[in-house]
Order: structure tokens, then C-alpha cells, then sequence
């Protein structure tokens, strides 16, 4: 049997419990939405993935809300497409009846200022699903669902998770 001494079993263990430090901690999953807490980078988030995608992904999507208290950034929108949008294209987020354009470039998207940020998150707390939808950069569409069914909850989780970092 091979003995390791106690110094290079310490050194092994190191890298895997500093990976562990710094993983995000879950604080819920609701109905397909999950409600994350990293204090490396003091921050928190709600996120999900599209329930649906139209034509094969090139990258993987997801819609997040997110908190960053020592910045004072609170409830900020940020979408990631599956596939690159077109420069010239605007990027569309449909909540129920409500529609946004979106900013942002390649596969990324958020919401133009705090005000926009707000509206978006109070209308995904009464709508059933959102979509994001643009053209993509090699040609054809880009058309992201999400269900928001837990999304409330993941949102109001990550706001408290955050509550306490600063």
C-alpha cells in the first residue's frame, strides 16, 4: 500500500477545496428556475434555460436576473442567446403583451437602463412565458422561450440571498 505523507495529501486536497469555495450556492430551484448565491464575487442571480429553442443551438442560452449589492445593482435583466445575433437586427423580448428591445451584442442582451430593468422583472412576475427573439448572425431566426412559472420566486430568493452581502 503507498503512503502519502500528511504535506502532500494537504496539497492534493487544496485545489478541490478551493474550487468548492468558490462554487455558487444554491439557495432554491423553483418550477425550472434556480435562485444562486456567489460571495466570492458577491453577487446573486435567478436563471434559467429556454424551454424551447428554434433550430439547433450554437451556445447555451439562458435569461438571468441578477444582484451585485456592493455595486448597488439590483434586479438587472441579462439574456444569452442561442446563436449570434445579427448587428443590424434589434433584439425582442415579448413578456405577455409587453415587448422590449433589448441592447447588447453577439449572443448577449440586457435591458437598456434600471427603469427598463424593473418593467421587465415585474412583467415576468405576472406573465406565463417570455420570449427573445432577433436574427442570427449566419442567417435565420433566433427564438428563445422561457417559462416563468418559479421565476417570482427564484428572483425574490436571490434578492434576499443578497440582502446581507456588502
Amino acid at each position: 500500500m503507498l503512503r502519502w505523507p500528511l504535506s502532500l495529501l494537504m496539497l492534493a486536497a487544496m485545489p478541490a477545496a478551493a474550487l468548492a469555495a468558490a462554487a455558487p450556492t444554491a439557495l432554491g430551484i423553483f418550477d425550472g428556475w434556480g435562485a444562486f448565491r456567489d460571495a466570492a464575487r458577491a453577487r446573486c442571480y435567478a436563471i434559467a434555460a429556454p424551454a424551447a429553442t428554434i433550430g439547433r443551438p450554437e451556445v447555451k442560452a439562458y435569461a438571468s436576473v441578477g444582484y451585485w449589492p456592493k455595486s448597488r445593482i439590483r434586479g438587472q435583466f441579462y439574456v444569452r442567446l442561442s446563436k449570434p445575433r445579427a448587428a443590424d437586427r434589434d433584439l425582442r423580448l415579448t413578456i405577455g403583451s409587453r415587448r422590449f428591445i433589448l441592447t447588447g451584442q453577439g449572443v448577449h442582451g440586457w435591458a437598456s437602463d434600471a427603469r427598463m430593468d424593473a418593467a421587465i422583472v415585474a412583467a415576468m412576475r405576472s406573465a406565463p412565458s417570455m420570449s427573445v427573439e432577433s436574427r442570427a448572425e449566419a442567417g435565420g431566426a433566433i427564438a428563445d422561450t422561457y417559462r416563468l412559472r418559479g421565476a417570482a420566486t427564484a428572483i425574490d430568493a436571490a434578492a434576499l440571498g443578497c440582502a446581507r452581502l456588502r
